[in-house]
């Protein structure tokens, strides 16, 4: 194998994995927690309006050095026209509980 063939084919071989594996324009990251405890019930927050935002509500959260849920207070973002605040939630899943992180979506748009 000459100079030539033993640096080209590696660099070949690194884009033949970046183009594999290049994420789609709007494709989200999802990283999964499951844990076998319920989530206690959410929190009440007192909310007031606010023009040009939208509100996220607060969240339990796993904290697993604690072994226990840790309310994550809620927090206000710009509203984008044409999309709507998807909550993060807690779903049963068997005898676990899986988190399901937020997200934004567009009007109209049914994830599965």
């Amino acid at each position: 194998m000459n100079l030539h063939s033993r640096i080209l084919v590696p660099l070949l071989a690194i884009a033949a994995l970046g183009a594999v594996y290049a994420p789609a324009a709007e494709a989200r990251a999802w990283v999964g927690i499951s844990v076998g405890i319920a989530p206690p019930a959410p929190r009440h927050e007192r909310v007031i309006v606010r023009r040009g935002y939208v509100r996220a509500p607060g969240y339990w959260r796993w904290a697993p050095r604690r072994h226990a849920y840790v309310w994550r207070a809620g927090y206000w973002m710009r509203a984008r026209p044409g999309w709507r605040w998807v909550a993060p939630r807690w779903v049963p899943r068997g005898p676990h509980w899986v988190f399901r992180a937020g997200y934004w979506t567009r009007l109209g748009h049914v994830r599965p």
